[in-house]
């Protein structure tokens, strides 16, 4: 049921990322109140956002109401708290899907959608393949399962599924956009509207506590690197050289001096070694 699950989700949420990755390379925008009717020119792109929007809300007949039944089915049993969120969970992205789409997708188009196109082929391909697949999902499951194993789920909780979806649909159809007013004045409604745009600041967490220990560490390497490794070998470099120069300006040229010299050498060797085995 997990991979299930997962699978109808990722299908879905990957046909979204292409369709905004489109919007944002034609009109080289982000900020979706600075966006508008870009239904009638990127058809293929708005398609993307329809189908995978529906697969991820589970919609009738996509792959993903089948997955979000029988986990409701499941957590009916389990936890019915846990179902709850589930399907609030479900609601609130429905509505948030709406909305963007009428925010990008929908209205009178604006200065940086105004000279949108559809994306190029390279882009659309891919794009328009995988919502073919996500609108085959319910057939490529029943390759995998039978329809009694994928159907088995009581009626009323298809009715949960589906009723959550059609909730957030309603109401993020029916609540007042106004571009202007997306950002509150009021700095408490302002602040909620930060916490959510920022993903509960994650990032900036993230940021502030992994990064920083890892970059912190990273310079601490570095600086040993640089200040203890390489000041250990460029002092054994400079003395090995001066000690080389030394040796150059020592020698006489004479045989005699080296004869004694390996003479010294190979008795202090062998005093060493005697004293060391006794």
């Amino acid at each position: 049921l997990a991979l299930l699950l997962l699978f109808t989700h990722a299908l879905s949420k990957a046909l979204l990322s292409m369709s905004i990755g489109g919007v944002i390379a034609s009109t080289n925008c982000q900020d979706i109140t600075e966006l508008g009717g870009l239904g009638s020119r990127m058809p293929a792109t708005t398609t993307a956002f329809l189908v995978g929007g529906s697969g991820l809300v589970g919609f009738l007949p996509l792959g993903g109401f089948l997955a979000m039944a029988q986990s409701i089915e499941l957590l009916s049993v389990r936890s019915v708290p846990y179902m709850a969120v589930f399907l609030l969970t479900n609601a609130l992205t429905a509505l948030g899907l709406v909305r963007v789409f009428r925010h990008v997708f929908m209205g009178s188009s604006l200065i940086k959608s105004r000279r949108a196109a559809e994306v190029n082929w390279q882009m659309a391909l891919p794009m328009v393949a995988l919502t073919v697949i996500v609108l085959i999902t319910p057939l490529m499951l029943l390759r995998l399962e039978s329809l009694e194993g994928l159907l088995a789920f009581p009626l009323w909780v298809s009715g949960l599924v589906v009723a959550s979806g059609l909730l957030g649909l309603v109401a993020g159809a029916l609540l007042p956009l106004s571009k202007a007013w997306s950002r509150s004045l009021n700095p408490v409604v302002r602040w909620w509207q930060d916490l959510l745009a920022y993903d509960f600041y994650t990032e900036r967490f993230y940021r502030l506590t992994i990064v920083n220990v890892v970059a912190a560490f990273s310079r601490l390497a570095y600086w040993f690197d640089r200040t203890v490794v390489d000041g250990l070998l460029n002092g054994v470099a400079r003395f090995s050289l001066s000690s080389a120069d030394s040796l150059k300006l020592s020698v006489s040229g004479q045989s005699q001096s080296y004869v004694l010299t390996v003479l010294v050498a190979i008795v202090l060797f062998l005093t060493s070694v005697s004293w060391f085995l006794t």
